[in-house]
């Protein structure tokens, strides 16, 4: 066997097996590239509901017990803070509710996971640390090998030393620009 021929099978073997790891660290790269836009880890909705307060507004628990009936949450008050005294917090497992007493309004803030994209950032953030480091490193070296073989495989007039330098030049110009522009 030629190198090329040994890169070739080097290329091909490792880019199959790097196939799931690039998807997932592409999704996730391209979801948190867009962070001020969307979250990518949860979806957050946001309602305002008119209420009818009590009376009274010292007794904390009877406030809580009757905006709750008023909105038909029967979820278990997990705390509640009152941050000024024309402000009441609620929080339930998934959502919060915020009460303003002087326009008699409780806004509704319910998060809920975005199944798949938030397990996918959550990896490329290296959150399981430990073990998953390691995985991490190895994928990192893989595409280092990835990249290093790619340059040799193609033969002739499509190869690094004709038409291929081009794009190489390209690709390694094209990072020092934007950090030359942007820093």
């Amino acid at each position: 066997m030629n190198w090329r021929k040994i890169f070739k099978v080097i290329h091909r073997d490792l880019g199959y097996i790097c196939f799931g790891l690039v998807i997932i660290y592409s999704v996730s790269g391209i979801a948190v590239n867009h962070f001020d836009e969307w979250n990518p880890n949860y979806i957050i909705n946001k309602t305002e509901k008119n209420i009818i307060l009590p009376e009274t507004l010292n007794d904390r628990e009877l406030i809580i017990l009757s905006i709750l009936d008023q909105l038909a949450i029967k979820d278990s008050v997990l705390s509640s803070f009152q941050p000024s005294q024309n402000i009441l917090q609620i929080f339930l497992k998934g959502k919060s509710l915020t009460v303003n007493f002087k326009d008699s309004e409780v806004q509704i803030e319910e998060v809920k996971n975005r199944t798949g994209i938030k397990e996918m950032n959550s990896l490329h953030l290296n959150v399981p640390k430990k073990l998953w480091t390691y995985v991490a490193d190895l994928f990192a070296l893989s595409l280092i090998i990835l990249g290093i073989t790619g340059l040799f495989i193609a033969p002739g007039n499509s190869g690094l030393m004709k038409r291929g330098k081009w794009f190489v030049i390209a690709g390694i110009l094209l990072p020092i620009i934007f950090l030359l522009i942007y820093q």
